[in-house]
């Protein structure tokens, strides 16, 4: 097979998460990077997986359907946003969904067992993105505990393009801990991506979504 860089730039970002969390004054084996595969081919997510990754995120059901059937040993995290009426198909095939942002959906996963993070929008509404208000998020842990089943490992958020990825996971690491306060255990932060990981791990981000830095350009669709 032509050598087309992926196991180099897996590598990249794996000495650099590791770097940064150094930086950090903390333990690399604390942060896990989910290699996010949307539009990606099946085999370069088993490709991936002979590298040693386990986490992979994806963000269109029946994208993310197929692919968790394909490897269904590796664990699979569902980033995107997610429709009302479609989780408890995504609840059978996903171990963590990252984009609990409303009661009504935590209400649909009720009977599930598996990990929620809450989606915090960070722009105040201004780019159309989902997720919850910074103020709700503390009512919306309340909504999760609630149910006795759901696992809220923390927070997730997306920094807004218009603005300094420090000062928006500056906010985020506030809203986790208004979180913490209400959940204890719920000590995870979904956060960072290719352009922004590393600046996230400086404000505890436990859970970086790591796309095209490791997998290269998305292919091109038809």
């Amino acid at each position: 097979m032509t050598d087309d860089g992926l196991e180099q730039r897996l590598g990249a970002v794996r000495e650099r998460v590791a770097d940064a969390a150094r930086r950090a004054g903390r333990d690399p084996a604390g942060i896990t990077t989910i290699v996010v595969t949307k539009f990606q081919p099946v085999e370069l997510v088993q490709r991936l997986a002979t590298l040693g990754v386990q986490d992979f995120g994806e963000s269109r059901h029946p994208e993310a359907r197929d692919k968790a059937a394909a490897l269904p040993e590796a664990t699979w995290h569902f980033i995107g946003q997610l429709q009302t009426n479609k989780a408890r198909q995504v609840a059978r095939y996903v171990q963590a969904i990252h984009s609990v942002d409303r009661d009504p959906l935590v209400d649909a996963l009720a009977a599930w067992t598996g990990t929620v993070f809450l989606e915090i929008d960070l722009t105040g509404g201004a780019e159309g993105r989902g997720g919850a208000a910074p103020g709700r998020a503390a009512a919306l842990a309340e909504r999760v505990l609630a149910t006795g089943t759901l696992r809220l490992a923390g927070v997730m958020a997306v920094a807004p393009q218009d603005e300094e990825p420090a000062r928006a996971f500056e906010r985020l690491a506030g809203v986790a801990a208004d979180v913490r306060r209400v959940a204890p255990d719920a000590t995870a932060m979904s956060a960072g991506m290719s352009g922004d990981y590393e600046t996230a791990i400086g404000f505890g981000a436990t859970h970086l979504r790591i796309g095209s830095a490791i997998t290269g350009p998305r292919p091109a669709r038809g």
